[in-house]
Formats: C-alpha cells, sequence, structure tokens
C-alpha cells in the first residue's frame, strides 16, 4: 500500500498539470478556447488506444515490472516537453502528453489490481480511496507548484497585452513564455526515472489474477467478446467513461472558466490555480470515503449519493447567475458558480474507487481484460473536454453575436449540462447495473 500510495501520487501530479496546462497553451500556442482542449483529449486517448497493449505488455512482463516500464515511458514524455517548448509546437506537446498518458495507462494497468485483490473485496473502495488521497493530493499541488514555477508572470501575458505587439515581439514573448516549461519537466522526468528505478528493485510481489486458468490460451479478442457477457462489466465501463468525463471536465475547465468570469487575482495568474480548488473537494471527498466505508456507508450508497448530488450541482451551475459572487477566507472573492464547479470533486470522489470493484465483481479469470476494459473508459476524458469547449465556444460567438455576452449565462456555463447523463448514468449503475448478471432478463 506504501508502494502503491507513492505510485499514485505520481499518476496524480502528471494528470492534474493539465488544468493550468490548457489556458497556457491558449495564450503561448495562440490557440481558440476548443482547440486548447486538445491537451486533454491527447492525454486521454492514449488510455483507450494503449489499454489493451498495456494488459499484453503486462502478460508478458508482469505486474511489477509494468510499472516500472509505466514510469519510464511517462519520463520520456516529460523529456519531451523540453523540444517542444524550443520549438513552440503544440502538435509536438499533444505527442509528449500522448506518451505520458501512455505510461499512465501501463502504470495504470499495472497498479489498480493490486487494490483489489490485496484486500477483502467489500473494503476495496476504501483502499483505493487511500490511494485516491495520494492522487488528488498531488492534483491539488501540481497546479500550485507549476504555477509558482513557471506561470506567475501570466499577469504580464495577457491576450490583450500580446495583441498590442508586432509580429516579431509577438513570436519572441511567446518563446519566452513556453520555454518556462522546460525545466520543471526535465527535473520532473528524472525524479520519475528515479521512481521506475525504486520500484523495479521494491518488494512488490508479483499477483496472478488468472488463477481459473481458463483465459490464459485465448487471444485479446476472444476474452474482450467473452468478458463482455457480463452486463456489469459493460455497464461499468459505460459509467466510468462518463463519470471520467465529469471529473477531467470539472478539474480541467474550471480555470478556462475562471479566466472567462475574471477571476484573476493580484497577480493575474489565480483562474491558473482553481484546479487545486476541485482537487481539494477531492481530496475532502475521500477523506469521507475512507471514513464512512465500509463500515457506515456501501460502496453502492456512496455511488447512488454521488448520481443524485451530481444531478443537483448541473442544474445549479446552469441556472445561477455568475454575478453571485462569494468571498472565502484568504483568496479573492469567488462567483458562485466556480465554488459549485469545484464542488464537483467533493461528487466525483467515490465513483472510481465505487465503480471498480462493482464492475470487475465475479469475473474470475476474466478480472485482468476487465480492468484492460476500464482503463478504455478513461477514453470519456479525451472525448468529452473536447465536446464541452466546442459546445462552450459555439454558444459565446452566438451570445457575442447578439451583444448578450455580458448579460447573459456565458457558454462555459451552459455547456456544464453535458454532465447531466453521467450523473444519472452513475445513479442507474449504483442502484441496478451492477447487479445485472445476464444480459437476458426474465
Amino acid at each position: 500500500m506504501a508502494i502503491l500510495t507513492l505510485l499514485f501520487f505520481i499518476l496524480g501530479f502528471v494528470t492534474w498539470l493539465n488544468g493550468p496546462l490548457i489556458p497556457f497553451f491558449e495564450i503561448a500556442c495562440d490557440l481558440s478556447g476548443s482547440q486548447a482542449y486538445f491537451v486533454a483529449f491527447a492525454f486521454y486517448i492514449a488510455y483507450f488506444v494503449m489499454a489493451i497493449p498495456s494488459s499484453w505488455i503486462i502478460e508478458k512482463v508482469g505486474y511489477k515490472n509494468g510499472i516500472s516500464l509505466g514510469l519510464i515511458v511517462i519520463a520520456i514524455g516529460a523529456f519531451m516537453f523540453y523540444p517542444a517548448a524550443e520549438m513552440r509546437t503544440f502538435l509536438l506537446f499533444l505527442v509528449a502528453l500522448f506518451i505520458m498518458g501512455s505510461g499512465l495507462a501501463i502504470l495504470q494497468t499495472a497498479a489498480n489490481p493490486y487494490v483489489v485483490v490485496i484486500g477483502p473485496r467489500e473494503s476495496a473502495a476504501a483502499r483505493i480511496s487511500v490511494l485516491g488521497i495520494a492522487n488528488k493530493l498531488a492534483g491539488f499541488v501540481a497546479p500550485l507548484v507549476l504555477t509558482a514555477l513557471v506561470l506567475s508572470n501570466m499577469k504580464d501575458y495577457t491576450k490583450e497585452k500580446i495583441a498590442m505587439l508586432d509580429e516579431v515581439a509577438k513570436s519572441q514573448t511567446l518563446d519566452l513564455l513556453t520555454l518556462q516549461l522546460q525545466t520543471p519537466y526535465v527535473y520532473m522526468g528524472i525524479v520519475i526515472v528515479a521512481l521506475a528505478i525504486l520500484a523495479k528493485l521494491s518488494p512488490l510481489p508479483e499477483i496472478d489474477l488468472d488463477e481459473d486458468g481458463h483465459v490464459a490460451d485465448l487471444s485479446v479478442y476472444k476474452q474482450i467478446k467473452n468478458a463482455s457477457r457480463y452486463p456489469q462489466l459493460v455497464l461499468g465501463a459505460v459509467t466510468l467513461m462518463l463519470y471520467v468525463a465529469a471529473e477531467v471536465i470539472a478539474g480541467d475547465t474550471i480555470g478556462t472558466f475562471g479566466k472567462q468570469l475574471g477571476v484573476y487575482g493580484e497577480n493575474g495568474d489565480f483562474y491558473l490555480k482553481l484546479t487545486s480548488f476541485t482537487m481539494t473537494a477531492m481530496l475532502v471527498g475521500y477523506i469521507v470515503g475512507i471514513t464512512l466505508i465500509p463500515k457506515y456507508l456501501s460502496q453502492v450508497n456512496a455511488l447512488k449519493i454521488s448520481g443524485i448530488l451530481g444531478v443537483i450541482l448541473v442544474f445549479s451551475i446552469v441556472l445561477l447567475s455568475p454575478s453571485i459572487m462569494i468571498q472565502l477566507p484568504l483568496i479573492p472573492a469567488l462567483p458562485l458558480v466556480i465554488i459549485l464547479v469545484a464542488l464537483f470533486g467533493l461528487v466525483n470522489a467515490l465513483c472510481w474507487p465505487a465503480i471498480w470493484p462493482l464492475a470487475l465483481q465475479n469475473l474470475g479469470g476474466y478480472t485482468k481484460i476487465g480492468g484492460a476494459i476500464l482503463i478504455m473508459a478513461i477514453i470519456g476524458g479525451a472525448i468529452f473536454p473536447l465536446l464541452y469547449g466546442l459546445l462552450a465556444e459555439s454558444i459565446n460567438v452566438s451570445n457575442e453575436a447578439t451583444a448578450a455576452l455580458a448579460t447573459a449565462k456565458t457558454g462555459n456555463q451552459i455547456a456544464y449540462l453535458m454532465l447531466l447523463p453521467a450523473y444519472l448514468m452513475i445513479f442507474f449503475f449504483a442502484h441496478k447495473g451492477h447487479k445485472y448478471t445476464s444480459w437476458s432478463r426474465k
């Protein structure tokens, strides 16, 4: 558990750097709002592409070596930020993010099954919550560290100031901004390589999920086909896809939304730190999970509560005026809708740890391929933020065309309505979906 906790901290640190990177690249690479969301797309599409290959890799090298390999691949992606920043090429940044996502897919495929099998299944959600605390603590720290080391001077790089420069001065200014990414990512790559070596030398035991022995000789296609006969797995994968969409949108869009609403703070960079608010809410949610599950609250009921509260938050965010401000201690006044977006983190916290064991229950020898299918479901984090950006941008353009942007709700706010199906599916899976053991109902 100690080793896994460290790994999930690294996983969270790398993952939740995407939040501040989205508005950063929008300025540094001169992108539209929707184009910037390709940061999330490139990162999370790697999970879908690499899920089955990751399962094959784990089959060949084992779980322990798979963890080391995943860390090495993440480090390679981090090192690629150096040439990408040197050339200020968004496509190369996307390739680097895809490589980092691929490494995380291998790492997730290798590490997640440990959590389910090293203790009683009914308390799996509580164990995953412990790792979730490490993951979300890293998610809280990562935007603050990146902002402090790289993005603390963003008030000098607003779109308005850059628009006033001629082409030569603009190119030089944006080059200087982008080069600030080089040193932190090189250091991060070095640290991750060191962790890969430590993981290789660690006493982490090898595990065997194919103890039933009836899938070892089947092709991957056959394993997927046979595993799809389990409704709890298929419905769990759909639920996980929609949940990941909700989690990524909550963490990666809040900065852009805050920027649109003028949440700049004294140094002009406060909107870049808003992802930390979502991660703080998730951290609180994981602590609640550890405290309550399974002694006072079953993981099924926790998932039902998450679905209900998610629906309430979606409607609240879409319907409330963005002009309602809330003053919290030690930070600038924030629009209430921004605080509600951050509270998605609290709602989402218990979904991942509850969905995994429910989806993998009673799969026997198909647990490994089932885990790979659930990793593929992380594609929700690739597609839905991109759709969110396109929807928000189209509504904003419509508002500008009618000169109503100052008075109407922004497209970024209305676009959160797309999360409604996600929370309805989460509730359905908790209420009924996980109970289905056969597709034929009598």
